[in-house]
């Protein structure tokens, strides 16, 4: 739950995550705790588990062992209600851009009056005004991106995961989602975002969980990961060179 005073989210903690396929493991993290104000992101290879461990916190994969917690709680339904997330290739309904919204805010019994109004805020927000009334699906890439990321903010999570959500887009596309998502954290919104992009991580990342052939081989401040790492894998892996 928000801290009241602080407006940041509270803890969001793992303990003895684990995820075995065929023998072979998938996740294991013995212990991960963001309870920072900024955005985390989470760096690594193609293959480390970026995306999983993201899913797992939000509560969409069930580990075969361990927990993920709320404020030292197992994470439940009311939690997983104030969370959103965005994955990498969104999902957008057929319907209208304004529509869009307006189905998840109508979901939550919010009066047609209220939902106007706050349509109205969220597409402004993303620079998405004159496109109230086209259909979601003929956006551009980064147009709909910026709707689902919309779409995820507007019930107001307290968390928001982001899986690579500007993998696919140009400079100019991609600088608009960092404002989004940088106004968002501002707001009090707890950001969890993978990425491949370092650059984009020395733009965005208050924290950085950094990930290896599932397991978390380093976690700390932006600067300290980014520019002194601990580790040999992150070492290698921000360097540019092969990691197995």
């Amino acid at each position: 739950m928000r801290d009241v005073l602080t407006g940041i989210p509270g803890t969001l903690e793992v303990r003895d995550l684990a995820i075995a396929r065929k023998g072979k493991a998938l996740l294991d993290v013995p212990y991960l705790c963001l309870d920072g104000p900024g955005p985390t992101l989470i760096l690594g290879p193609n293959g480390a588990g970026k995306s999983l461990l993201l899913r797992c916190l939000h509560g969409l994969i069930s580990p075969d062992h361990g927990r993920v917690c709320q404020d030292g709680i197992v994470l439940n339904a009311d939690h997983k209600a104030r969370q959103g997330m965005v994955f990498q290739s969104p999902v957008l309904l057929r319907r209208s851009v304004a529509a869009n919204l307006d189905f998840v805010l109508k979901r939550q019994s919010i009066p047609r009056a209220m939902r106007k109004q706050r349509i109205a805020a969220l597409l402004s927000e993303g620079g998405l005004e004159g496109k109230a009334r086209q259909s979601a699906r003929s956006l551009s890439g980064g147009e709909a991106q910026r709707l689902a990321i919309l779409r995820a903010l507007a019930l107001e999570p307290e968390t928001l995961f982001l899986d690579e959500p500007t993998s696919a887009l140009d400079p100019g596309a991609t600088q608009v989602i960092e404002r989004m998502v940088l106004r968002a954290s501002a707001k009090g919104v707890r950001i969890v975002m993978v990425t491949h992009d370092i650059g984009q991580a020395r733009r965005l990342a208050s924290d950085i969980v950094m990930m290896q052939a599932g397991r978390v081989v380093e976690h700390g401040a932006a600067g300290q990961v980014l520019d002194a790492p601990e580790s040999a894998e992150s070492r290698r892996y921000l360097a540019g060179g092969l990691v197995t």
